[in-house]
């Protein structure tokens, strides 16, 4: 089953977080992850949103996503956007 990264951010250090971008894809690759939403234009139809912006990250599987999130590649660069950004981050399984 998939499994979706869906994280939420208000970015404080945009120089920060754009060396964070640069990096992030490489690390996700080894894991079969990619780029749903990077970003971009969204709308709020209900409810209150106190992010600025939301990327989605898919995932064949729970497994792949969080050892994508606990690899020693990506937690060199983990700090830029803890750093950069307020933010919420979760994983979600998909449906079948």
């Amino acid at each position: 089953m998939k499994a979706y990264c869906i994280v939420y951010e208000c970015l404080d250090d945009p120089t920060m977080f754009e060396a964070y971008r640069r990096q992030v894809t490489a690390t996700i690759e080894p894991y079969r992850g990619k780029f749903l939403v990077r970003g971009g234009k969204f709308t709020v139809l209900e409810g209150e949103m106190p992010f600025e912006r939301i990327a989605v990250l898919e995932f064949p599987s729970r497994k792949a996503a969080e050892d994508w999130y606990h690899s020693p590649a990506y937690q060199k660069i983990l700090p830029l956007r803890l750093n950069a950004t307020r933010c919420q981050f979760i994983v979600a399984d998909g449906v079948d």
